[in-house]
């Protein structure tokens, strides 16, 4: 494996700078350019807004096409590389507990501000007034989720179709038992994982290649969600919608950022060096639009490829802090709104039926709605009918749940990694003060030192 130069801004590459890109060349200032394009026209002109749905569509689709043979090869070339398996193994047991704790954590934090704050009430709502056939849909696909069912689908009907059937966990999966068996070769299993290695190096280039059309994709998910939606939903329930934004921040700034700093690094310079994806997400309303640039940006950040392969599409699954915020904060609303009391003993059941129900959430639009929907089915407490009530303005929240969820990832892939004392400190230092090489300065055969 080719290694970027310990002293790549120094010496020869220092006597040279590249020149500054003007800022319109900035993947972030395009992505955020487009984003208010797509505003004005779903707001102004709503039809054309709907009209271009399949745009942000077909951005999402070629993302999703590149995510799974990304995520196989990052896993496996870090695990047989490794050779420790023993290592692997304490990797996945740190990164678990951090996924329990704070998902758990971030649970907690919906249900008491939801308590305080008590978004819903003065609604005064009578459930037999609500259309539950809006709803019918999401609750059908919470009925057909269950525990057993969720680990009986980690397996794949075949090795080739956990990668062509585009399901993270499934390639997970089959990329750690191809990553052990190939550690338990041995030296014959060296060119494999170089010829993996080379493979990964071109495929991340497609990676770049499709970011170049990220804006466009942005644009038509933009103006169709406002298009269709209208930002004038947002009013009638801008008290719900305004306390999951607070509490969102609020738990990335003071929890996460209290994590970041005890880490050693700054939640706020994390941010800014992943503003890109953030913008990404944000305009797509799906974390998984911009999960290969994670996983090529942590390793750019002295993360190492072992621990970013487990720790990026794991916490896709287990680690939604921001999906675990809006469960408990939606359902007390829905609760309060509809002048149903939840004793402290049905908060709890409340609380620990959400814990279980919210692993394997995936990070695409929508699936919050459903894992919600999956949670109040099982706690009658609740009706399942008060889901129409915030029907209009999830999308915009599953905005706000798919950034919060972004994050959170990367900050567990830094601790996980600083945990394991195999954070390269210099590497992250220069990435998130801007001095770490970009991609198109970078050797062609360059890649991230683990």
């Amino acid at each position: 494996m080719v290694r970027i130069p310990a002293d790549f801004h120094d010496g020869a590459h220092a006597a040279a700078p590249a020149k500054a890109l003007p800022w319109y060349r900035h993947l972030y200032a395009q992505v955020l350019v487009a984003i208010v394009a797509g505003v004005l026209i779903g707001h102004y002109a709503p039809a054309t807004g709907e009209a271009l749905k399949p745009i942000g569509d077909g951005f999402i689709k070629l993302v999703k096409m590149i995510i799974a043979p990304v995520i196989f090869l990052t896993i496996v070339t870090g695990i047989a590389g490794m050779r420790d398996l023993k290592a692997v193994g304490r990797v996945a047991a740190k990164a678990f507990g951090y996924f329990l704790f704070f998902s758990t954590l971030a649970l907690v934090v919906g249900m008491v501000v939801a308590n305080v704050v008590r978004p819903g009430a003065g609604l005064d709502i009578d459930p037999a007034s609500l259309d539950a056939g809006k709803v019918a849909d999401y609750a059908a696909k919470a009925h057909e989720s269950t525990l057993t069912g969720f680990l009986l689908g980690i397996i794949p009907d075949t090795f080739l179709s956990a990668i062509t059937g585009g399901n993270i966990l499934q390639t997970l999966f089959v990329a750690i038992l191809f990553g052990i068996g190939l550690a338990l070769v041995g030296d014959r299993g060296e060119r494999i994982t170089q010829a993996l290695e080379d493979i990964s190096l071109a495929m991340f280039k497609v990676v770049a290649i499709l970011m170049k059309a990220a804006p466009v994709g942005a644009f038509g998910a933009m103006a169709f969600t406002v298009g269709k939606y209208g930002v004038g939903t947002l009013a009638n329930l801008a008290m719900l919608v305004g306390t999951f934004y607070f509490t969102s921040a609020l738990f990335v700034i003071v929890v996460l950022g209290a994590v970041s700093w005890m880490a050693g690094f700054s939640i706020f310079r994390l941010i800014a060096y992943l503003k890109a994806e953030l913008l990404l997400v944000l305009g797509t309303s799906s974390s998984e639009s911009a999960l290969p640039s994670l996983i090529e940006k942590m390793e750019r950040a002295g993360c190492p490829k072992t621990i970013v392969g487990l720790v990026v599409p794991t916490g896709y699954s287990f680690n939604l802090d921001g999906t675990n915020i809006y469960m408990t904060l939606a359902a007390l609303f829905i609760a309060q709104a509809t002048n149903v009391h939840l004793s402290i003993e049905q908060q709890l059941l409340l609380l620990a039926v959400a814990m279980l129900s919210s692993k394997g959430a995936a990070g695409v639009t929508g699936a919050g709605f459903i894992t919600l929907a999956a949670t109040l089915s099982i706690v009658p407490s609740v009706p399942v009918a008060g889901m129409a009530l915030i029907l209009g303005v999830d999308r915009f929240m599953s905005e706000c749940r798919s950034l919060t969820n972004f994050i959170g990832n990367a900050v567990a892939t830094v601790v996980v990694s600083r945990w394991e004392g195999r954070l390269d400190h210099d590497a992250l230092d220069a990435a998130l003060h801007g001095r770490a090489p970009r991609v198109d300065q970078l050797p062609a055969d360059a890649v991230p030192a683990e």
